[in-house]
């Protein structure tokens, strides 16, 4: 499984672990990836996404997962979340006709 948040597609970052003797050796940043379940208010039923901690707190930040997915472009969402996304726009525009 890939380490990616599928909401903010934060990866692994690259950098040096540096000694006290100066001498650096390549090291990775991980995320800080949780298994959330986030409640779709449009959808009425709940969502499991692999989510960084700094994108839930975007999330709540926001209003939930419904207002983060309609403000957020597909490129930065993972194909789940894009096709969530999709589920929800139609599921307003349903709603608004």
């Amino acid at each position: 499984m890939s380490r990616v948040c599928e909401l903010t597609a934060k990866g692994r970052q690259v950098g040096n672990n540096v000694s006290h003797a100066n001498n650096k050796t390549k090291r990775t940043f991980l995320p800080n990836l949780q298994n959330v379940t986030l409640i779709s208010d449009a959808l009425g039923r709940s969502v499991r996404l692999r989510v960084s901690m700094n994108g839930l707190r975007s999330v709540e930040h926001v209003g939930g997962l419904d207002n983060w997915l309609l403000k957020t472009s597909d490129d930065l969402l993972s194909p789940r979340a894009a096709k969530l996304k999709k589920e929800i726009k139609k599921q307003a525009t349903a709603a608004a006709a």
